[in-house]
């Protein structure tokens, strides 16, 4: 008898566990309850669907027509209403002739924010490449240079603005709440009731209050003749309002930080800013992952907020173009829909790039 060891080929699973019909099976089917809950949804579906379709598609009115509008009221959606007001949606009260420009400059942005997505451009560069890109849109958007006629800051509205203060207080407030969290649970008495006293008392107003403090108090002690723009105002106030609820969470990613790599690291020799650079953040933020994108998600849908302070964003600008207008204004469920895909679209694509972030670092701390 031969002593060599002969590994036994693997053999296919005898019930197939991959494919549609299987996760069907173990997500719908499971047991009897998932099954009821299943066949109701399905019933549910049957019931609706059909007579969604015929609103939506079969009877609605596609051109921009409010006569045909009113005669289909009730039986189908009017398109119309988007085909006939879109660029008042999408550029607020920006000039009819210029709305090139924030076309343009919204369009770098979001490209931006695709690539700043992609490893590949994980890049010490990709900071210059910001710098490029927010210089062009501000260039654009402003005017005053290069032959662009200036535009007032309090013009800009539509999808231009709700992106550009959706990123920019996304940029600056997570830096900040690194901070404040480390400030937080630092060991010196005065950062760290300073910090508690910022966190709190954020978190204890709505946006709202901010916004309005931030626009309307916040002039009154600036010194005799100096005043900032009102889209600078309210910029501070979103990222000071995220700042605060992002470093609750980061400084619980900090808190599950075993006390064993701290002193680990004190073994070593490491300063305090290097343990928390090559140790604890880089553990601390992979754990807060979904938490930190969930603030991100609120920050960008909290922007329709900024009406308060007369900037048109995405949902003010549609109540400006529909508002004043009778033939029109019946229908502003349809121009609704039309900005709730906008926001579902963004919000979507940021929830499945978080579940892509949280698989890459599964993935790292398995090797």
């Amino acid at each position: 008898m031969s002593d060599t060891f002969m590994p036994i080929a693997p053999r296919p699973s005898p019930v197939k566990n991959s494919g549609l019909v299987p996760w069907i099976r173990r997500n719908l089917f499971a047991d009897w309850r998932s099954t009821i809950v299943t066949l109701f949804v399905l019933g549910l579906l049957a019931w609706v669907l059909p007579g969604f379709i015929r609103w939506v598609l079969i009877d609605a009115v596609m051109r921009a027509d409010s006569e045909a509008c009113q005669a289909a009221r009730g039986v189908g959606a009017c398109w119309g209403v988007v085909a006939e007001k879109y660029r008042i949606i999408l550029f607020g009260r920006y000039p009819f002739d210029e709305q090139w420009r924030p076309l343009v400059a919204t369009s770098l942005m979001m490209g931006g924010l695709v690539l700043s997505c992609v490893r590949f451009f994980w890049k010490p560069w990709l900071a210059l490449m910001w710098v490029g890109i927010l210089a062009l849109f501000f260039i654009l958007m402003g005017g005053g240079v290069f032959g662009l006629s200036n535009v007032r800051t309090d013009l800009w509205g539509g999808l231009p603005l709700t992106v550009m203060l959706a990123t920019l207080s996304i940029f600056f407030a997570f830096p900040l709440a690194v901070v404040v969290a480390l400030g937080r649970r630092g060991r010196l008495p005065a950062i760290r009731t300073a910090c508690i006293i910022y966190i709190e008392l954020i978190r204890g107003v709505p946006l709202i209050s901010v916004l309005f403090m931030a626009s309307f108090m916040f002039p009154l002690f600036m010194p005799q003749g100096v005043t900032l723009d009102v889209l600078v105002r309210v910029i501070a106030g979103i990222t000071l309002f995220a700042a605060a609820y992002m470093a609750e969470i980061i400084r619980g990613g900090l808190q599950a930080i075993p006390k064993g790599q701290l002193e680990a690291a004190d073994t070593l020799g490491l300063t305090y800013w290097q343990t928390q650079r090559k140790i604890v953040l880089p553990q601390a933020l992979a754990m807060v992952v979904p938490s930190i994108m969930n603030t991100f998600i609120s920050l960008f849908k909290d922007t329709s907020l900024v009406t308060i302070v007369s900037l048109y964003e995405l949902t003010g600008a549609l109540a400006l173009a529909l508002n004043a207008d009778v033939n029109w204004r019946p229908f502003k469920l349809e121009a609704y829909l039309f900005i709730t895909l906008i926001y579902f679209t963004v919000c979507f694509a940021m929830s499945r790039y978080s579940l892509w972030v949280e698989k890459q670092l599964s993935a790292s701390k398995a090797r």
